[in-house]
């Protein structure tokens, strides 16, 4: 027994990736394990750019999910940095999440040609398969998804799930704690992510931009916190610039009399004051940033690197 951190006897820890096409619900899934948010979520797909950590310590266990971008073929530098953050994911687990959606199953679909189905050619990291948004189906349904999968790829075990209600995800957990490797804890028991409060607040306040705006806008969107300054007396001071890649999206996103804007800093803060549990005072800019999704320089500079 570690009696500093009144570990158990044969503490388990290890990795566990969360991969699949886009907007299956690998943010959903993950935030249900570990029963907050830290992975932002919105309807549109390819949300995530990232690849978050996700922290579940008890006594007897941590486990580090990767929820990671949906795996896309890439069109421009920005997705293919993304693809490189899935591919170090699933190189790093010790077990694997393969997620698909109920509600779109591509059970008439020749796999061979699915971008995200075809990572798991060769694999030796033993891999489950989660079918999400049962809710949203028949259950009668479930049955033909997990027939025509089975047949597919030798899962180690398929779990049909829905994360949004928290259903079936402790099975998933119960499951995977049993491959992971016997080792001390890899991060401290008391954190949830490695990431920063600043990457966390850029990251609301790109999902409220999702949220707000149509098209091309969010894709087009970064953000990053240049100021972060944490007072003993009064708000906690926030300054972050949003870049767009051109002029016309930054109209848009100020918006009539700066509307937009004014709209998506109060609906961020609001969330970052939960996040942060102080009063904020957040500070947005626009700043054009030509075609940023495509420069390597600007994308390193903006935190896409690996």
């Amino acid at each position: 027994m570690n009696e500093e951190l009144n570990l158990a006897d044969h503490f388990r820890c290890g990795y566990v990736a969360i991969i699949g096409e886009p907007n299956v619900g690998k943010s959903t899934l993950m935030n249900a394990l570990l029963q907050q948010k830290i992975s932002i979520v919105t309807p549109k797909a390819q949300t995530t750019r990232h690849k978050i950590f996700g922290i579940l310590s008890t006594r007897e266990y941590q486990m580090i999910f990767l929820d990671t971008p949906g795996i896309i073929k890439p069109k421009y530098l920005l997705q293919e940095v993304m693809m490189e953050f899935a591919s170090s994911a699933i190189q790093d687990a010790d077990a694997l999440v393969f997620m698909i959606d109920a509600t779109r199953p591509n059970i008439d679909q020749d796999l061979t040609h699915d971008d995200a189905f075809s990572r798991l050619k060769g694999l030796k990291t033993p891999v489950f398969l989660v079918i999400n948004k049962i809710d949203a189906i028949e259950k009668q349904n479930i049955l033909p998804i997990i027939d025509f999968y089975s047949k597919a790829f030798p899962f180690k075990d398929i779990f049909p799930i829905s994360a949004l209600k928290h259903e079936g995800t402790q099975d998933l957990v119960t499951t995977l704690v049993k491959l992971l490797p016997e080792h001390p804890p890899m991060y401290p028991t008391d954190i949830v992510s490695e990431h920063s409060e600043r990457f966390f607040v850029s990251e609301i306040i790109r999902e409220k931009i999702f949220f707000a705006t149509k098209e091309e806008i969010p894709y087009s969107t970064t953000v990053d916190i240049v100021e972060f300054k944490e007072r003993e007396v009064g708000k906690t001071f926030i300054s972050a610039d949003i870049y767009v890649e051109r002029d016309s999206q930054k109209g848009i996103l100020i918006g009539k009399k700066g509307e937009m804007l004014k709209e998506i800093g109060a609906k961020a803060r609001k969330e970052i004051e939960k996040f942060l549990h102080k009063p904020v005072f957040l500070e947005l800019h626009v700043k054009v940033q030509k075609e940023w999704r495509g420069n390597a320089a600007a994308l390193s500079r903006l935190g896409y690197k690996l």
